[in-house]
């Protein structure tokens, strides 16, 4: 029971620490081992520091990628659409870059004439010399 909470708590960092102490054989060897497990903590705790920024940095590049991927189907598109409109203009107008009208709006002007100026202005009334 009591090894299975030093491996949990511990690991494989209590074992290191010991063989350690044993080669080295220090003078005060508890204050050594305390030195050396905090020193183990704390290069410990830098390695997940970093492990977690390797991944935000790994998980930041694909999302770059994916909207650089995102970006140039978003341009693919906006070609095609405008090659579309291009099209399209040719088709619809035409006649505008010759310079003539469509037949229907010729048919129009002939069905149905511009009113003339003659007819709008009322008649002037005569004026009668002065007796």
């Amino acid at each position: 029971m009591e090894m299975e909470y030093l491996k949990k708590c511990f690991g494989n960092s209590l074992s290191q620490a010991l063989a350690e102490l044993a080669k080295v054989q220090p003078s005060d060897p508890i204050e050594y081992l305390a030195h050396w497990l905090y020193h183990y903590r704390k290069i410990a705790l830098a390695n997940e520091k970093n492990i977690r920024e390797q991944i935000q940095l790994k998980e930041e590049y694909e999302n770059s990628l994916k909207e650089k991927e995102m970006a140039a189907m978003m341009k693919q598109e906006e070609l095609q659409i405008q090659q579309k409109c291009k099209e399209c203009r040719k088709k619809v107008i035409p006649c505008f870059q010759s310079g003539t009208t469509e037949p229907f709006e010729e048919e129009a002007l002939e069905q149905e004439p511009l009113p003339s100026t003659a007819s709008r202005i009322p008649a002037m009334p005569q004026q009668f010399p002065p007796s």
